[in-house]
């Protein structure tokens, strides 16, 4: 899935200093090494015990949605808080913290789901008895429906699934002219049959995404349903003004008897929007009156680190689950001069990671990155193929740009979304000493992925990341660096724009290994081969902070959701105590 990446990040001396400190001798990049890391004093667990069903729940956050449309919904954050409770989808992941939060769990299925014919067909069967927020019930073809909706070109962003596993999807453009797919059946109200293009035996862990989510027909009102998603989980949307509030209440026809995940243990939750990140951060340490019943959508800011790091009564607050996504600077292969492999090489070699990582706010919450997969898809350490120093080699970056017949250098630009300038600052300041000249493009954060996606008038690089929607290499790779799914508006994943013959070849060889454990292998020697060709520089894997009121209870972060946390189960210690 996609990764938002909007922290502001500046260099902070007394986090950088904890944060050494508190770092284990062994732990790997990338990897969930604990140590004496004061950030993870609630690593893997439950914090502030059993929560008791109402009151309201705040959530205070500093931007908008990017999409909340099932069709669309395809960022991390976004799909947690839509998936958890506004929407079902067929299968889900267990609301636990750790490990058992990446097991799959029946949702509106039955079941796992089926398999026939090679693992190219997969039959699935709905529960009974669940309904929308007008009493309606759910049916198979609201299913149907809403993977086909997300072939609409004037629905872009959300996740690709569909697209490359439905056998006969090439050139569908959605449902919009009565046109349907003939490789998703309903044979009856609660039946659905997916006919695949080729086996895929990890065919259930795509149906958690929100492509998989029920949509009616008749409630469908194209972009704008992005603003009011019909609700089958168990709250619906009271009230939506972009960037300002979103209010949600229960929905009366969500019976918890067919669900469970999904705890909804408050009466409300209220999405106060447009707050500045500083503000969020110090009313979230301060925790005082309403605040104590409140959480924050995006993670701590670096330069907060310090204030909880040293604060006790806030770090036992504190969630610092890790990402499991990899942060990247991603170049344009296909326009010169990266077209160029010793220029992207060049690139590889001049950037200084641990400036990188020091403007994230240090080793208390990143870990630098030297492959592309994050370290739980190398059995919890990522290889160090190229042994680049963490600091960069600018006299090899040099080198190469010789090789490359650039000796002087050049002058590029890089797109960030605004959270991410000083990281980018980093990255300019490194590249400028293999005398490349680099200019930074901020956006804000909620039009970050549709003005990197623009591929005719994008920059030169970006910087974003990849999430792997479950643990295998499948959902990484192929989603960063197959050409073959690119795509003029709404491009995700690929921002490299990197089509590689032997390369493509190769992740269909994979994909068609029915031996996981080859598969993984085959996944890991791919990842040091595609790095070799420097589409992309790794640069970190980071961990998600969230300072928490002290009002609340049951929350911890989810592995499947990058660290967010886990809206399924979150709720107040005392209810009275929350804003009305």
């Amino acid at each position: 899935m996609n990764k938002r990446t909007s922290l502001v990040a500046v260099p902070l001396a007394a986090a950088l200093a904890l944060g050494a400190t508190g770092c284990s001798g062994g732990n790997s990049a990338g990897g969930e090494g604990r140590g004496a890391n004061p950030a993870l004093l609630n690593h893997g667990a439950v914090v502030g015990g059993a929560p008791k069903r109402g009151g309201t729940l705040t959530v205070l956050s500093n931007e908008d949605f990017t999409h909340l449309d099932p069709a669309r919904n395809w960022v991390m954050n976004d799909m947690d808080f839509g998936t958890r409770l506004l929407y079902r989808t067929l299968v889900t992941y267990q609301a636990a913290p750790g490990a058992k939060g990446g097991t799959l769990v029946p949702d509106l299925a039955t079941d796992l789901g089926t398999s026939s014919n090679g693992a190219k067909t997969w039959t699935f069967h709905l529960k009974k008895g669940v309904r929308y927020e007008d009493g309606t019930p759910v049916t198979a073809q609201d299913i149907k429906y809403n993977v086909e909706r997300s072939f609409s070109p004037d629905l872009p962003g959300g996740s690709d699934y569909a697209a490359r596993y439905l056998a006969d999807a090439d050139g569908y453009k959605g449902p919009a002219e009565g046109k349907h797919l003939d490789s998703v059946r309903t044979p009856d109200d609660h039946t659905l049959v997916f006919e695949l293009r080729r086996p895929f035996a990890e065919f259930p862990n795509a149906t958690v995404m929100p492509t998989f989510a029920p949509v009616p027909e008749k409630r469908d009102t194209g972009p704008r349903y992005d603003n009011r998603p019909f609700s089958s989980g168990p709250y619906e949307v009271k009230s939506y003004e972009r960037a300002k509030r979103l209010v949600l209440v229960r929905n009366p026809y969500w019976d918890p008897k067919t669900d469970v995940v999904r705890k909804a243990y408050p009466d409300r939750l209220v999405v106060t929007i447009g707050l500045k990140p500083n503000q969020i951060d110090d009313r979230m340490i301060a925790d005082q009156g309403a605040d104590s019943s409140a959480v924050p959508w995006y993670a701590l800011r670096p330069e907060s680190a310090a204030k909880v790091l040293s604060n006790a009564e806030a770090r036992r607050r504190l969630l610092a689950e890790s990402m499991n996504c990899t942060d990247m600077v991603q170049m344009d292969t296909g326009r010169a001069p990266f077209d160029n492999v010793k220029v992207r090489q060049a690139v590889q070699y001049a950037l200084d990671k641990d400036a990188i990582l020091t403007a994230s706010g240090g080793p208390a919450f990143n870990d630098p990155s030297t492959a592309y997969m994050p370290a739980a898809l190398f059995g919890g350490r990522q290889p160090d193929t190229l042994r680049i120093p963490a600091t960069g080699d600018p006299a090899e970056a040099r080198r190469l740009l010789k090789e490359a017949g650039e000796p002087d250098g050049f002058a590029t630009e890089i797109t960030v979304s605004s959270g991410d300038k000083g990281r980018a600052e980093a990255i300019q300041e490194s590249l400028a000493k293999a005398g490349i000249k680099v200019t930074i493009n901020t956006v804000d954060p909620s039009a970050f992925y549709a003005t990197i996606g623009d591929t005719k008038n994008r920059t030169d690089l970006v910087y974003t990341g990849w999430c792997p929607d479950y643990a295998s290499g499948s959902t990484f790779l192929p989603f960063v660096f197959d050409g073959r799914y690119i795509k003029e508006k709404g491009n995700t994943g690929n921002h490299s724009l990197f089509r590689d013959e032997p390369t493509m070849r190769r992740m269909d060889e994979i994909a068609a290994m029915t031996d996981a454990r080859r598969a993984d292998e085959a996944w890991q020697r791919l990842d040091g081969e595609i790095l070799k060709q420097a589409p992309a520089v790794p640069v970190l894997v980071r961990r998600w902070p969230l300072v928490l009121g002290g009002n609340i209870a049951g929350a911890y972060g989810h592995t499947s959701y990058g660290g967010q946390l886990d809206y399924a189960s979150v709720g107040l210690k005392d209810p009275s105590k929350s804003q009305s």
